[in-house]
């Protein structure tokens, strides 16, 4: 199978290797099914060519799409530049794209869309999301229930929907938690690849980032295990499975 391309954005070695476990245990991937890309520490490859791989998959990470430039450090500017230069081939000749929460802001900006913190952050924890009409004819949601828990928590978000973009996925704190441009090209708002047990490891690492305060540590992570969440899984799975190319 030709891999899939995982570009990683956190970082923190800690969080970026849970990450990359969550996403190849729920796509259903084995490490050779892959090239890991943390883009924190690492170019993307020389001569990397998006035609020999299955398709591209961006992680979630700390830093804001909609920070002014000089509130960024080197590495988070860094990163955003890296993803941002593949997404011109990407959207032109709609290779398959599944961008996880950072990767939202990144199609939304690079769309026109506004991305802010002006509306729509999200506490972390799960929330209650609702399938569009659109949604609910697309190749991953098809067969999916109306509605749905997934995890989230996000200091920004996409403020409405880009030009040309399909609306999938709604929820009340934040509408746009899925869409589509092109018939390949995805973003999420929510995270597909995680877990309670993903979310409870996030929350100990990012304790202190600003998401929440620090002493609501415990209650979110019994709230995180009390949440029913795993129809985002099966998006994930099914978008490995649509997009694998031999």
């Amino acid at each position: 199978m030709k891999p899939f391309l995982i570009l990683q954005l956190r970082p923190e070695a800690d969080a970026s290797d849970d990450e990359f476990e969550a996403i190849c245990d729920k796509g259903g991937l084995a490490h050779s099914d892959t090239v890991r890309v943390r883009l924190d520490c690492d170019a993307l490859p020389e001569g990397l060519a998006l035609e020999d791989v299955s398709g591209v998959i961006v992680g979630g990470g700390p830093g804001c799409i909609s920070d002014a430039p000089e509130a960024k450090t080197p590495v988070e500017a860094r990163i955003e530049a890296q993803v941002l230069e593949l997404m011109p081939e990407i959207v032109a000749r709609d290779i398959p794209f599944m961008g996880c929460c950072y990767g939202m802001g990144v199609l939304g900006h690079y769309l026109g869309a506004k991305v802010s913190k002006d509306r729509f952050g999200e506490p972390v924890g799960a929330t209650l999301c609702q399938m569009t009409p659109d949604g609910a004819r697309d190749p991953l949601l098809a067969g999916l229930p109306e509605t749905w828990q997934a995890f989230v928590g996000h200091k920004e978000a996409v403020q409405a929907l880009p030009d040309g973009a399909v609306h999938l996925v709604a929820s009340a704190p934040c509408p746009m938690q899925m869409i589509r441009t092109g018939q390949n090209v995805y973003a999420t708002q929510f995270h597909p690849e995680a877990e309670a047990a993903d979310f409870e490891r996030r929350i100990a690492i990012y304790r202190n980032h600003g998401y929440f305060p620090p002493e609501d540590a415990e209650r979110l992570v019994a709230a995180c295990h009390a949440a029913q969440v795993d129809v985002p899984r099966q998006i994930l799975k099914r978008f490995v499975a649509r997009y694998a190319r031999r």
